[in-house]
């Protein structure tokens, strides 16, 4: 800095708090916020690595959404737990339209119709194997078979009633496929919001508890989810989305890819969306729970970093309590 500035200029605008709000370069609100739901069959039942979240029946789960309409929250997305006698090698549970998924949208569009819905698009929720596609004898994931079983499962959930399809299954061409099914059904204003840079992470784990493919995955992702040691393949993949049809793009997971939330922005200025990951979110619940740090301060604080960084919205399973702390 010059010596041209005053050495206290700085210090003196973070003096007090009604300054430090005036001055303030990013803002933080509930209406950043995406909430992620998962809906299951039986009973409520809570998450045994998510402390706080439940797998949510469908009266439960239209009743969490009315609470984040009320808070401000935009959108929520779903997440299916399905049954392990719906699972199949194939997943073709997932383009079934009476599926959990499609009831789910439906019974949220008949109670809350002023609520955005994002659903997932990947076979994972609902093959035997695990997988977010269709795999081979040697458990290898098939690109353009799982592709055409993506966009059958998009087609019923945009029939549905979902608002924004978000494929997170990192299969080449299935944005440019999926955006021609929408169109050729008519579904002209179905946004696509593509995970465009989804890393094959640690920090998965919780999830795959939640949705009940804890167990059943055979190998790893690392041939089709990216390598964390890359950031240049992260704008490549971008790219081609952005120019088979995104309206917007994903990076997943959160906190450890800021880098690359910050890339995008600044290389396509587009929207770009965070997802605060399963993993991010036991890890805050833990340091709660061990005393080494207070909640509200956490989640705020790792929300504002997503939003400085450059993200449009942000995916987390704090949105109801952020949101909360967040009203006026």
């Amino acid at each position: 800095m010059s010596a041209a500035y005053p050495a206290l200029r700085l210090r003196r605008t973070r003096a007090s708090a009604w300054s430090r709000r005036l001055h303030a370069e990013t803002l933080l609100t509930p209406a950043d916020l995406i909430w992620p739901l998962f809906v299951t069959e039986g009973e409520d039942t809570p998450v045994r690595q998510l402390p706080g979240v439940t797998r949510w029946t469908l009266p439960s789960l239209v009743e969490r959404v009315r609470e984040a309409r009320d808070l401000g929250i935009p959108v929520v997305a779903l997440f299916p737990n399905t049954p392990q006698a719906l699972r199949s090698d194939d997943g073709k549970e997932a383009y079934n339209p009476d599926n959990l998924m499609c009831r789910a949208i439906r019974a949220i569009k008949e109670a809350v119709p002023d609520i955005g819905v994002l659903t997932d698009v990947a076979l994972d929720p609902y093959t035997s194997h695990g997988h977010d596609g269709i795999v081979d004898a040697a458990g290898y994931v098939l690109n353009d078979v799982t592709a055409q079983a993506l966009v059958r499962q998009a087609r019923v959930q945009a029939a549905a009633g979902s608002d924004i399809i978000a494929p997170s299954d990192m299969m080449d061409g299935r944005i440019g496929i999926i955006r021609a099914a929408l169109e050729a059904d008519g579904h002209h204003n179905v946004q696509i919001m593509a995970y465009a840079a989804k890393y094959a992470s640690a920090f998965y784990g919780p999830f795959r508890d939640a949705v009940g493919s804890r167990g059943l995955l055979k190998g790893d992702k690392k041939t089709y989810q990216m390598d964390p040691a890359n950031h240049e393949e992260a704008l490549r993949e971008v790219a081609l989305d952005l120019a088979e049809g995104a309206d917007s793009v994903m990076v997943k997971p959160g906190l450890p890819y800021l880098d690359i939330v910050a890339k995008v922005k600044a290389e396509f200025r587009v929207p770009v969306f965070a997802y605060q990951v399963s993993g991010e979110y036991a890890m805050i619940e833990a340091a709660v729970a061990a005393g080494a740090g207070d909640r509200d301060a956490l989640v705020l604080e790792t929300l504002l970093a997503f939003k400085r960084a450059g993200a449009s919205g942000v995916l987390t399973y704090h949105a109801v309590h952020a949101a909360r702390l967040l009203q006026p």
